[in-house]
C-alpha cells in the first residue's frame, strides 16, 4: 500500500526554504530555528555537534568569509525512513559576489536528515562533500 506524503514533502520543502532565505539574510539564528538541539552538521569535514555550534560557526561566517553571500540548492531526492525520518539529497553551493551560478568545482552533494518530532519536522543531521562526478 503506497502512503501519499505530499504533506510531509512539503513541510520538509518549508524547513529547507526558511534555512535558504536565512543564510541569503547572513541570519545564524534563522537558519538554525528548524535545527534539533542535538543536530550535527559535517561541512569541510569538520563536525559541528550542536544547534548551538552549528549556529556559532555560520554567525561567524556570515560576519566573515560568507558576507553577503546566497546559495544554490537542488534537491536531488527525498526517501522517507518510517513516519518520522526522512533523508533529503541535493546539490548546493555558495553564491559569492553577486554570482548567479555556482562553478562546478563549487558544488556540494549534501545529506539532510529530518526528523518529526512533535509533529514537526526539524533538520537533525547535515552533511556535504565535493562533487566528484557527475549525478546518477
Amino acid at each position: 500500500m503506497s502512503v501519499n506524503r505530499a504533506a510531509d514533502e512539503a513541510a520538509i520543502q518549508a524547513v529547507l526554504s526558511a534555512s535558504y532565505k536565512a543564510w541569503d539574510a547572513g541570519d545564524a539564528d534563522g537558519m538554525v530555528a528548524d535545527y534539533t538541539e542535538d543536530a550535527t552538521a559535517i561541512v569541510t569535514g569538520s563536525l559541528r555537534g550542536s544547534r548551538a555550534v552549528i549556529r556559532d560557526s555560520m554567525a561567524a561566517a556570515f560576519a566573515g568569509p560568507l558576507k553577503n553571500t546566497s546559495t544554490y540548492n537542488k534537491q536531488l531526492s527525498i526517501r522517507f525512513l518510517g513516519e518520522d525520518a526522512a533523508i533529503v539529497v541535493s546539490e548546493s553551493g555558495i553564491l559569492f559576489g553577486g554570482a548567479t551560478e555556482v562553478p562546478d568545482a563549487g558544488k556540494v552533494n549534501a545529506t539532510w536528515v529530518f526528523e518529526k518530532r512533535h509533529g514537526r519536522w526539524l533538520i537533525a543531521a547535515y552533511h556535504n562533500s565535493p562533487v566528484l562526478e557527475p549525478v546518477s
